[in-house]
């Protein structure tokens, strides 16, 4: 993540929750104004998401819950 991606995430971050939702539709509409193509998906993440869906619908997955963090 560059520094500017994550001083905005910051900045959004401060807003009260109503501001943030709206800051989001604003940074959104202006990456889809700037690449119109950003919602696609490269092979690469399409295999990747279909790799994952597999999974998560064959239960080959691990519950968050079950993980010890500490």
């Amino acid at each position: 993540m560059s520094v500017i991606s994550k001083q905005i995430i910051d900045m959004v971050d401060m807003l009260p929750e109503s501001e943030q939702k709206l800051a989001f539709e604003f940074i959104k509409r202006m990456i889809l104004a700037w690449d119109s193509d950003f919602t696609k998906l490269t092979p690469l993440e399409r295999e990747r998401l279909i790799n994952t869906e597999k999974e998560i619908a064959n239960k080959d997955t691990v519950n968050h819950f079950e993980i010890d963090w500490s």
